[in-house]
């Protein structure tokens, strides 16, 4: 009797075991296994700038000119890990040696994004610079590193940029500018050692980090908890990527970081949620702002209020030391 209820405990436990892992994978392909082709698409790159127009109607006539007069270009680089990354940029003629890297978010490229890149450019005066993440766009990878990982890659296209758009009449001065996953990526840039260039640093509702990201939305989609499955997720993420959601914590990185930073979420963010914006902003040391979209979903603030977006981007980097 006894000998058959041992076997059937360890019969459980084995199935429970083989849920739990086969669960793991599913989360982690599910999170992280975004379905992504590199190359130059011409399907995905007219997909992108239909979805650009969707949102944003006015950007087709800015770049239609940009594409007509082949203003809007190319760039390659090869990363350490031997991956080729791809980004746009465009100069500016009165930018006095001012760039902005703009990073995309979640599962998107960089030519969605390209109504934060014409602010920067038409209305802030810079050069801009707009990289396709790991995985995403025409940028090689096999996972999406939900911007830990990607700390490095934007590095070095801020390396990149300074490069293209050096001025010999005026110092270099780089801001990194997220949205989203991008975001991420930024406050992640942040707390790294950086060269003097990168002067400042513009997050638009990002995340505290993976694990709470995450968290988060295993209870919205599936109403599940943490444990076991975001556990044995993370652990498994830690065996085949090299890193786990808890490492993988923007609010950690900003507490390191000393330049100027803003902060932006709309109140009315859910997917990540507007909540997550004062631990971030407390966390971080001064000197710091912080920027509340009123009524904007995720990723929406500058969609719904461009002027002021437009102004409390321009009103924070006028206020940094030459």
């Amino acid at each position: 009797m006894k000998k058959n209820i041992l076997i059937t405990i360890a019969i459980v436990a084995a199935v429970l075991l083989l849920a739990l892992t086969g669960g793991s994978f599913y989360m982690l392909n599910y999170s992280l296994g975004y379905a992504h082709k590199p190359g130059d698409s011409r399907a995905d790159t007219d997909s992108a700038y239909a979805e650009l127009y969707r949102r944003a109607p006015d950007m087709r006539p800015w770049c239609d000119s940009l594409l007509r007069l082949r203003l809007l270009r190319d760039t390659f680089v090869t990363m350490p890990s031997g991956e080729r990354h791809h980004a746009i940029y465009l100069r500016c003629d009165s930018a006095r040696g001012r760039s902005a890297v703009v990073v995309h978010g979640y599962t998107d490229n960089c030519l969605k994004f390209l109504y934060l890149g014409r602010m920067y450019h038409r209305d802030l005066g810079y050069n801009i610079l707009m990289p396709d993440l790991h995985a995403h766009g025409k940028s090689e990878g096999e996972e999406i590193q939900m911007g830990w990982k990607d700390r490095f890659d934007v590095i070095r296209w801020t390396e990149v940029a300074e490069h293209l758009f050096r001025d010999s009449e005026a110092p270099s001065r780089v801001v990194v500018h997220g949205v989203s996953m991008g975001a991420a990526t930024t406050m992640c840039v942040s707390g790294e050692s950086l060269p003097a260039y990168v002067q400042a640093f513009v997050e638009d509702c990002g995340y505290t980090s993976v694990w709470d990201e995450f968290s988060g939305e295993l209870r919205a989609q599936f109403s599940l908890p943490p444990f076991p499955l975001l556990f044995c997720a993370s652990a498994l993420c830690k065996l085949r990527y090299g890193w786990s959601f808890g490492e993988a914590a923007p609010i950690k990185q900003v507490a390191k970081c000393q330049r100027p930073m803003l902060f932006i979420h709309g109140d009315a963010d859910t997917y990540v949620p507007f909540a997550m914006m004062k631990p971030l902003y407390d966390a971080k040391p001064q000197p710091k702002a912080m920027w509340v979209a009123p009524g904007s979903k995720h990723a929406d603030a500058y969609l719904d209020h461009r002027a002021t977006y437009t102004a409390q981007v321009r009103q924070f980097l006028d206020a940094i030391p030459r």
